[in-house]
């Protein structure tokens, strides 16, 4: 099935997926830690890159739509592939899609993206660049990191010039059979023309930036698969170098669900939109089939220790889901707010504390004089998605209130509740808990 999304017209040679029976031993480094920790799922010609890594530094990139303030633990899979290629001695770029977010990517999505101003475009690129500036090194070596804007050429383009020098090379009868239109189309949801030019767009971009930076390898999900392979054909017909494509698996959890969803919604990435201690609580919260492979895939921990951590049994692995949660949130938030959130969840959890660093709320303190009732304030602090959700955890005997059981649905929470430090902890389970202040 994978090889069927290959251009029919343009074979890549050697085109590989970790589902093969025979597993290539990689020469290169970067190679060599991409399939060892599991990032793998296609490569168009893994043994003309495995050579190219091998004899020069390669340039490669990966491109990111300003889609929203922050990237997502789903993006962090890709950002990560950027960090092992700096590691090993390449150099990523890092491409911001400020001009394809004018378009917005119809991947296996049932309807068009909402339109975004070009203003809240680069406001979405500024939250976004603080994340790489913690995952990459950027500077003007050799395997310095790059970070450049798309609408510096898309937004240039001569309309009818495009289409006869770059859009005569695309097959639409070959589009149509790429997963991420088909599947739109087949169910019965329409792909406007607007959305069908986006993967021309990322095609053309492979193309650019084999020009300016002598890029060569594009990489990323492998819901990207069609769009990446579109602009190895397009290089291919404009007389470019070889360029290849990489692709990492989308992952679920062992049970099915799919990665990065918490009772507050996305796991993002800045801190100012999903805290640090959240942040934590996510990968602390890892089903213990999935702990070795996020540890490869999510920490920059050594395969020797993580082999060690997966080896744990029992209740064991529960410290080896602490060692995740703090390498997985110092990537992302810095070292030190890892240590704090694993200190937090310490005194949590281990010592019974309200301790200051939970997650907090502010509630205004003529509502807390009159009383809140207690499954609005559940929903409210986003330990509940609705009333009818928040009674059920009433119900269950999940709801503590200052680490007290509560079980009528009727309580009101009051300024009487507050504890000496000025707080209300509020708490579904063991593993949830917020602070809640009076202001």
């Amino acid at each position: 099935m994978l090889k069927a999304r290959v251009p029919p017209d343009y074979p890549p040679a050697g085109f590989f997926s970790p589902k093969d029976n025979d597993m290539p031993a990689f020469k290169s480094d970067f190679l060599r830690v991409m399939h060892e920790r599991g990032f793998i799922h296609q490569v168009s010609d893994e043994t003309g890159l495995d050579d190219l890594l091998l004899r020069e530094t390669v340039t490669a990139y990966i491109g990111y739509d300003a889609t929203a303030t922050s990237l997502h633990i789903g993006n962090l899979i890709s950002a990560t592939m950027l960090y092992w290629l700096q590691e090993t001695g390449h150099r990523p770029i890092v491409l911001m899609g400020g001009g394809t977010t004018m378009i917005g990517d119809p991947s296996f999505r049932d309807d068009q993206r909402k339109l975004l101003t070009p203003e809240a475009i680069d406001q979405n690129i500024q939250g976004i660049k603080k994340i790489f500036g913690r995952i990459l090194r950027f500077g003007d070596g050799p395997s310095d990191a790059m970070m450049v804007n798309n609408a510096d050429w898309l937004m240039k383009l001569n309309y009818v010039e495009f289409l006869r020098d770059v859009g005569r090379h695309f097959s639409v009868n070959r589009m149509l059979t790429f997963d991420s239109v088909k599947l739109r189309l087949d169910r019965e949801q329409s792909l406007s023309f607007l959305e069908f030019n986006y993967m021309i767009l990322q095609g053309y971009d492979f193309v650019e930036l084999n020009r300016h930076y002598g890029c060569r390898l594009q990489m990323g999900g492998s819901d990207q698969w069609g769009n990446i392979i579109n602009g190895v054909d397009l290089g291919h017909r404009m007389g470019t170098p070889q360029l290849y494509a990489l692709t990492t698996p989308l992952l679920t959890t062992s049970s099915g669900a799919k990665m990065g969803k918490s009772a507050k919604g996305a796991v993002w990435l800045n801190g100012d939109v999903f805290s640090p201690y959240d942040y934590w609580q996510y990968w602390r919260n890892t089903e213990d089939a999935d702990v070795e492979r996020f540890l490869k895939i999510f920490t920059r921990l050594p395969l020797d220790e993580i082999a060690r951590l997966a080896a744990l049994g029992g209740s064991e692995i529960n410290e080896a889901k602490k060692v995740l949660a703090t390498e997985a949130t110092a990537i992302v938030h810095g070292r030190e707010a890892a240590e704090a959130a694993a200190e937090t969840a310490r005194q949590t959890f281990e010592e019974g504390l309200a301790a200051e660093t939970l997650p907090t709320i502010d509630v205004p303190a003529h509502e807390m004089d009159a009383g809140i009732g207690l499954l609005s304030l559940l929903v409210r602090a986003g330990l509940a998605a609705s009333n009818g959700e928040a009674r059920r955890h009433v119900q269950g005997g999940a709801v503590r209130v200052n680490d007290q059981a509560v079980t009528d649905e009727r309580r009101v929470a009051t300024l009487a509740d507050l504890a000496d430090n000025g707080a209300l902890k509020l708490s579904v389970g063991k593993k949830k808990h917020v602070l809640v202040k009076a202001e």
